[in-house]
């Protein structure tokens, strides 16, 4: 009696470990497909305990056959759970109202969660007191999410990504179905025994199919998402990164989120490096590269022969690895990942500038847009202060700042951040031809605006092979005429990390237009 009651708390363990990394996995999904990590992980945490307290309330309809019940809670539970990534990703490429699907299973998921505990309960009463039932039971299932929580962190994400990861915890679920029906077994009448075995295996058969087919689903779902041949995807810790293929030009994105096309990523990258590099006198030695994972910005610093270092810090370790070793991006980048002058950080840029202890002079900043909160903090105040103490007196900041116009609050704010940080701010622009018109922005210490402007423009880039950018190009990148677009500039907020203003104001930009 003692075993099995010992089971059933291990049975519940096991379970809380699966269900709460079910519910980061969803969450994941959520902030991948549909942006707003803040408001995807509150709102997914949310509608599963919701639904949790449903299933908690449905579990009084199951009065009799509890192992059936709790078997076949156990059963669903991992055919949903092993098949939530691929069910996500394959419809992904078939339609808008994703988040429909997401939300979906996370009422579902979280319905069969919330009936396991009270049909646990209710099962070990025959063992013990109803002062110990509860409290054991419960007490079993949150050391579980406990355990979960770390190997969703360390294990989960860092190693066996959103593919497999599912599969695991649907393992697990099955693996507690078939432990509960060998020691569970008896008193359930034979005929029931046989369902429960049957269900059982044909669960096994189909979470045995779906591990066997799910990377093919998956990169079916998400190519489907692409106009192009995908050629390369990775699922790392932090982001998806994928390479497609158009006529001999590649396209890289994060996240689904176009970062560059070889088609024309000078006009990109030319701009975000030589204006600052040639502001500072064209003979910088020591540069921070904050992002630029792809080597590409980097590729065009190295071109300064005073170069002696450059700190290249980029969050994510997948990302500098394909810069290094990628074939497609290391011809890209000219192989500038690898050059002795480079230093690598995987670490995060805002601590890293915390606890920097040298002066830069050029910071260049090439992140993603600023479309979470995690990513807002990298344009905040607070971080720009760091820049405007780790940039010498005569040196020069510049940070990728989104589209003027499909984005035109965020970029504005990023500007009126800047100067909130002591920063001189000029605004440039250009039009890519795969992405529409971007821009940066330009900080420095000690010019006025109209000294900084007028210093802009006669820059002749004359000293330093390029593709694209010279004077005339430099002159029109400074020109944006009246901002008729935007009536409310003055309301527009700074963006901190205390009050993060700068990721809402880009969701809600006119990229339905883009």
């Amino acid at each position: 009696m003692r075993f099995e009651s010992n089971i059933l708390k291990l049975a519940l363990f096991a379970t809380g470990l699966s269900g709460i990394v079910t519910e980061y996995v969803l969450a994941t999904l959520a902030t991948y497909f549909l942006g707003d990590s803040i408001v995807q992980w509150t709102m997914i945490l949310s509608v599963m305990l919701f639904a949790m307290g449903l299933g908690a309330r449905f579990s009084r309809l199951i009065e009799k056959r509890l192992v059936l019940g709790i078997v076949s809670v156990e059963l669903l539970l991992s055919l949903i759970v092993s098949y939530a990534s691929v069910l996500v990703y394959a419809c992904a490429g078939f339609t808008n109202y994703i988040g429909v699907l997401i939300y979906g299973l996370s009422l579902f998921t979280g319905l069969l969660i919330g009936m396991e505990i009270p049909l646990a309960i209710r099962l070990n009463k025959r063992f013990d007191s109803l002062r110990v039932n509860v409290s054991s039971i419960i007490e079993k299932d949150y050391y579980g999410s406990l355990l979960g929580g770390i190997f969703f962190a360390f294990i989960a994400m860092p190693f066996i990504g959103l593919t497999y990861t599912p599969f695991i915890l649907g393992a697990i679920n099955l693996a507690v179905a078939f432990v509960l029906i060998y020691v569970l077994q008896k008193g359930v009448p034979l005929h029931l025994k046989r369902q429960i075995i049957i269900m059982a295996l044909g669960v096994f058969i189909l979470v045995s199919c779906g591990l066997y087919f799910s990377e093919p689903i998956i990169l079916f779902g998400e190519q489907k998402k692409y106009k192009d041949k995908i050629i390369y995807s990775e699922q790392s810790k932090y982001q998806r990164i994928v390479i497609t293929e158009w006529n001999e030009h590649h396209w890289l994105f994060l996240n689904g989120n176009q970062q560059f096309s070889t088609l024309d990523e000078v006009m990109y990258h030319e701009p975000l490096v030589h204006p600052v590099m040639e502001l500072v006198g064209g003979a910088p030695s020591n540069i921070l590269l904050v992002g630029g994972g792809d080597g590409c910005a980097l590729r065009e610093i190295l071109k300064y022969p005073s170069i002696n270092k450059v700190d290249l810090v980029d969050l994510d370790p997948a990302m500098t690895n394909l810069g290094m070793s990628n074939p497609i991006i290391k011809e890209l980048n000219q192989s500038s990942m690898n050059h002795e002058k480079v230093e690598i950080y995987n670490e995060d840029g805002f601590n890293f500038l915390n606890d920097a202890q040298k002066l830069y002079d050029v910071i260049i900043i090439d992140l993603p847009d600023p479309r979470s909160i995690e990513l807002a903090r990298m344009y905040s105040k607070e971080f720009y202060e760091q820049c405007y103490l780790k940039l010498r007196p005569n040196g020069a900041l510049i940070t990728q700042a989104g589209s003027p116009y499909y984005a035109m609050k965020a970029f504005y704010c990023i500007t009126k951040t800047m100067e909130s940080a002591n920063f001189v701010v000029q605004p440039i622009h250009n039009q890519i031809l795969t992405m529409g018109q971007w821009g940066w922005s330009i900080g420095v210490k000690n010019r006025s605006k109209e000294m900084l402007k007028n210093d802009l423009k006669t820059l002749s880039f004359n000293a330093i092979e390029t593709k694209w950018i010279n004077q005339e190009a430099m002159e029109h990148m400074l020109s944006f005429g009246k901002n008729f677009f935007l009536e409310e500039e003055d309301s527009i907020e700074i963006n901190t990390v205390i009050e993060p203003k700068l990721y809402r104001y880009y969701l809600k930009g006119n990229w339905d237009v883009y």
